[in-house]
């Protein structure tokens, strides 16, 4: 059994912990929720006792040095994941860090050297990769069915422009790693990565970090990705795939809820639900389990090449910008 540990009890890490608490319930007993880590040991007490957690630490340290721990989640925000990264390395546990993996790319390739030296599984839940809607996306495509994908269009922004992590330069605020991340791997799943250049629009908030952003991405074989991402407004959340005799439109990007087929004279050919799930976190947690299992560093459906890769684009991104986090 993978005995799982949580360093972070925010709102990413209940939707995480009620994920695998729905995991259990349904019978896999791969999985335990070992053991909680917070700043605050009272709200990590509460954590535990809320999701069913065996014990819970006011230490993420501590929880690493003493807890009964295998796989740990990371779900602090983005500037801090690169330090407790290189902690839960150092105490040999296997790691499943929430996006943004850490702010930039060169930290990145310290700590993914770093667990493939220790032999240890470190990856990316960036949860869109592990989620069965990839596979069918790419199957709807094979088939033909819209013809020749030449173009695509993804957008996600919400209202969360009140929140500190999403303005605080020091937190690695900015509307790119928290929802732009999205479209850009939607358009890295469908179009690859052969990129010939991206051009890209931005408007800041006073602090310095960015508040929302479209991005063009030009591929060599012609083809062309739109993207929108933004903090301070809701958007329908859809990615459309243009063919040459149809498209094929996907409801929400940050977790599909179903795939919908036209053909020419936007025909409705026909509608895809996605698997029923308990979140949809489920899926990486599954990976991890499968991974560690058989004793792989990296998840197949988010390689390191592919978390790597992400971050450079968005390090380029930040470049065109004038945008550095203060840590770097």
């Amino acid at each position: 059994m993978i005995r799982m540990g949580f360093i972070g009890a925010g709102g990413i890490a209940r939707e995480m912990a009620a994920t695998v608490k729905g995991m259990i319930a349904a019978g896999n007993r791969e999985i335990c929720l070992s053991a909680v880590a917070a700043r605050d040991p009272e709200r990590a007490r509460a954590f535990a006792g809320t999701y069913g957690f065996q014990e819970s630490y006011g230490s993420y340290e501590e929880m690493l040095s003493q807890g009964a721990v295998d796989l740990i989640y990371i779900a602090t925000p983005h500037s801090h994941h690169y330090e407790h990264i290189k902690l839960c390395l150092k105490y040999g546990k296997h790691v499943l860090c929430e996006k943004a993996f850490t702010a930039n790319a060169v930290m990145a390739e310290e700590v993914l050297s770093l667990a493939e030296e220790k032999g240890l599984l470190l990856t990316e839940a960036i949860w869109t990769r592990y989620m069965p809607s990839r596979e069918l996306i790419c199957q709807k495509l094979e088939e033909g069915r819209i013809g020749k994908p030449v173009c695509l269009t993804a957008n996600l922004s919400y209202l969360i422009q009140q929140n500190q992590r999403i303005t605080d330069p020091a937190l690695c605020g900015g509307a790119l790693l928290d929802v732009g991340i999205y479209p850009l791997n939607f358009a890295d799943m469908v179009f690859g990565d052969d990129i010939l250049k991206m051009d890209s629009s931005v408007m800041f908030f006073p602090t310095g970090v960015d508040k929302k952003e479209s991005i063009t991405i030009h591929y060599r074989d012609g083809r062309m990705a739109v993207l929108q991402a933004g903090t301070d407004g809701i958007s329908d959340r859809q990615g459309i795939i243009y063919g040459e005799r149809g498209y094929l439109v996907v409801e929400n990007i940050n977790n599909p809820q179903s795939l919908t087929l036209y053909g020419e004279g936007s025909e409705f050919l026909e509608k895809i639900p996605v698997p029923k799930q308990i979140t949809g976190y489920e899926y990486e947690v599954e990976s991890c389990i499968r991974a560690i299992r058989e004793g792989k560093t990296e998840c197949p459906e988010m390689p390191h090449r592919d978390t790597l890769r992400m971050l450079r684009q968005m390090d380029r991104l930040r470049q065109d910008w004038g945008l550095r986090y203060p840590m770097e």
